[in-house]
């Protein structure tokens, strides 16, 4: 059992009582509680670089252990905030730095994007501009991709930076506030959070079916072709 849960058992007065968290959300948490606020905004730093942890979970997570008080409100959203910005600046300065053809190139060789991707987030981004980087704060894979063409389009970096900070302030306050609602049953997660893992275990294997089925079909359409 991890420390945190022996704290919020303890808390709950119910000690002995609770079952253990492992796999994805035991992770989670004892990173999140490890570290603390700093901990839930380099999650989140990495969710947008490199999306191995959905913030889907870990700002809930997050969520929950404000409730229960092992952290602090204000600095698990600012800094998983912030976390989110300076990960799409990363990606900001990748498009601006080998531009969008290129960078659709090597996001080909990466597992789970396909160049398609990048083009596709390219054009939303042309017709959208700024609504696009705003609003594709809410949508997994977008807000990591949509910083790409951004950059590469050297979008006024302040501009971007302020949709960018405002649209992932917005969705990282309701992971939180769902996280907190959460707090009130701990033994929810405690008891049901390994389901939490099976979901997120089956989204990444549905991802990665259908990555190698779209390049299997890509490499026989050039081999048609050539």
């Amino acid at each position: 059992m991890t420390y945190a849960l022996h704290t919020l058992a303890a808390q709950a007065g119910q000690a002995g009582q609770v079952g253990q968290a492992g796999g994805l959300t035991g992770f989670v948490l004892d990173v999140v509680d490890a570290l603390g606020a700093p901990g839930a905004g380099a999650l989140s730093f990495l969710e947008v670089v490199f999306p191995p942890i959905p913030s889907e979970v870990v700002l809930p997570l997050a969520g929950y252990l404000v409730q229960v008080g092992r952290i602090d409100l204000v600095a698990v959203l600012v800094l998983s905030t912030l976390g989110a910005w300076l990960g799409s600046l990363v990606l900001y300065g990748f498009g601006a730095a080998v531009g969008l053809r290129r960078a659709a190139a090597i996001a080909g060789r990466v597992p789970l994007v396909e160049a398609d991707d990048v083009h596709r987030s390219a054009d939303w981004f042309r017709r959208h501009e700024g609504a696009a980087v705003f609003t594709g704060r809410f949508i997994p894979g977008v807000r990591s991709l949509i910083s790409v063409p951004a950059g590469a389009a050297r979008m006024n970096l302040v501009k971007f930076s302020l949709l960018t900070l405002l649209g992932s302030g917005i969705w990282n306050a309701v992971l939180i506030g769902i996280g907190m609602a959460l707090g009130t049953q701990y033994r929810l997660v405690e008891e049901y959070g390994h389901y939490v893992d099976y979901v997120v275990y089956a989204v990444l294997a549905a991802l990665l079916a259908l990555a190698v089925a779209r390049r299997v079909r890509r490499v026989r359409a050039e081999r048609r072709t050539g």
